[in-house]
């Protein structure tokens, strides 16, 4: 046992002066101001979970092993310096502790961050297998009331990430080319980061029940499971097993009509008509009434119907094609405007980022000084109350709270944490 391992309680209340935590405008006080979550994820799911808390004012402490986790390196990284960009994206506004994670000290000193004394205290999140001293079963010997959200790849405990999950729940021989018979893996991580913000869900749950019981709650949410119920929750199981499977239809809105469109400059529009009024709009801007008036009556059908529109996608597609092939990007953009016709440009990255330099795009995208990076464009809390959006935050460097956190949270003095850095448990910085 450490010295002063237990010493000093941990503050339960108020926003720590060192943080730069999200406020939501109009309040005093952040929502989960005082909260503290001991994060001991790596990759997407956790991490993206524990920032969407941090960001809404909890004290988010990151755990990782001295020298960095799976992810510290990650790609994309940065070609100025060589730092992950991934990792200082999802870990922005955290407070970072670098642990020696293999030697009893070292795990000794996570187990009393996560049971810490105080109403909000005894909030873990974690990916990790294979580490049965973190258990819950631990965890609740030192303090019962704790909360501990356990993300894994299956429900079994075997491991899996987005890249395996969504091709095994079919989701690759839906996208792609219509036609095509080869899977077309997308690059979005959706099951990820929808895991995350389930686990943070489940956490803020187990909270209220604690809240009102005084207990505590081991939560456990695969990945695999959250793809599953994804799915479920669109009814693609329910037709996949009524119908068979579903053909692939490249670009066209399932269902309904929407499909992209060349302009005459070289660039591409998505337009969409999901209902009556945006399927008129389309039809009066590009002046085809006349002409889908006189299909309907060719072919009986009406086309304010959703399926209609879909049934004859290529039909109305061809009909369309020509007006957007006669105007440029700018035309189409001021005349679909106008016409409040559902539409968007095709646009790469790089634009997007640019535009946002620029001073254009959403006010969720703002830009930050990152330690060892630069400046750098990062997201600010989606959630706005009224019309303004929370504040810009940092990630922190590997290991930079940790010194100070051991000192806060459990009471260690200069002379322990100088020993323990002296012993290679807890990382200088």
């Amino acid at each position: 046992m450490l010295n002063g391992l237990h010493g000093s309680c941990a503050r339960s209340a108020g926003a720590p002066s060192w943080r730069s935590a999200v406020t939501i405008p109009g309040t005093t006080r952040t929502p989960l101001a005082g909260l503290r979550v001991v994060e001991c994820a790596s990759f997407v799911a956790g991490p993206s979970g524990c920032m969407t808390l941090g960001q809404l004012g909890a004290d988010v402490i990151r755990v990782d092993p001295v020298g960095g986790g799976p992810d510290h390196q990650r790609w994309p990284v940065s070609d100025r310096t060589g730092e992950s960009l991934y990792w200082t994206a999802l870990n922005k506004g955290k407070r970072s502790v670098a642990v020696d994670l293999r030697s009893p000290e070292g795990r000794e000193l996570v187990i009393a961050l996560a049971t810490a004394p105080g109403r909000d205290n005894g909030l873990v999140v974690d990916n990790n297998a294979g580490r049965p001293w973190l258990s819950y079963d631990v965890l609740t010997e030192r303090r019962p009331d704790v909360i501990h959200v356990h993300i894994q790849g299956y429900a079994d405990g075997r491991p899996a990430v987005d890249y395996t999950v969504n091709p095994e729940v079919g989701v690759p021989h839906l996208t792609g080319p219509a036609g095509s018979g080869d899977p077309v893996n997308h690059v979005l991580p959706a099951w990820d980061l929808l895991t995350g913000m389930t686990a943070v869900t489940g956490l803020l749950a187990a909270l209220h029940r604690r809240g009102l019981s005084g207990e505590g709650t081991f939560l456990q949410l695969a990945l695999h499971d959250v793809a599953l119920a994804g799915i479920a929750g669109m009814g693609w199981l329910a037709e996949a097993e009524e119908q068979g499977n579903r053909a692939r239809h490249g670009n066209h809105l399932y269902g309904s009509f929407g499909v992209d469109f060349a302009t005459g400059d070289g660039r591409r529009v998505m337009v969409v008509a999901l209902t009556p009024r945006q399927w008129a709009a389309l039809r009066t801007v590009t002046g085809t009434e006349k002409v889908f008036a006189a299909l309907e009556d060719a072919l009986g059908v009406d086309l304010d119907e959703e399926s209609e529109r879909f049934r004859l996608r290529e039909t109305i597609a061809a009909v369309l094609r020509p007006w957007f092939e006669a105007r440029e990007l700018e035309q189409v953009t001021r005349e679909l405007d106008a016409a409040h016709v559902l539409w968007s440009a095709y646009r790469t990255m790089a634009e997007v980022a640019a535009e946002i330099r620029a001073g254009g795009g959403s006010g969720v995208i703002g830009q930050v000084e990152q330690p060892g990076i630069g400046e750098v464009l990062t997201a600010r809390l989606p959630l706005r109350r009224g019309e303004e959006y929370g504040p810009v935050a940092a990630a922190p460097r590997l290991g930079e709270h940790t010194e100070q956190v051991l000192s806060e949270v459990l009471g260690l003095g200069g002379a322990e944490l100088g020993a323990l850095v002296d012993r290679g448990v807890i990382a200088p910085f």
